[in-house]
């Protein structure tokens, strides 16, 4: 969609639309080696908040006369990421602490 974008010479959409977009996978992978649970949680919230800002700037572009659409394929799995990291926040916060070294170390 960036590139899309680009091409239409609409660049600081397309560059919010990148950063938000590539910066919730980078989030999960920093959740992947958290230090903690709470820092496990933490990042996967930052990854859910640049869910929401993608998901803004594709909400801007549909309703814009002058932008390109997001297609229903990235909406409907821009959706099922929120829906993803929403459930592994909430059942991580249900789960007790352990602590990584005991878990490396097995």
């Amino acid at each position: 969609m960036s590139e899309v974008l680009e091409t239409k010479r609409k660049y600081v959409v397309a560059k919010q639309l990148l950063k938000a977009g590539t910066s919730i996978g980078a989030n999960v992978k920093e959740a992947q080696s958290a230090e903690s649970k709470a820092d496990f949680v933490h990042k996967l919230k930052i990854a859910h908040k640049e869910a929401l800002e993608t998901e803004y700037w594709m909400d801007l572009m549909k309703h814009s006369e002058t932008y390109p659409n997001p297609s229903t394929l990235l909406e409907d799995k821009l959706l099922s990421i929120k829906k993803l990291l929403n459930k592994i926040i909430s059942s991580a916060k249900k789960k007790p602490e352990y602590k990584s070294y005991e878990r490396n170390n097995k």
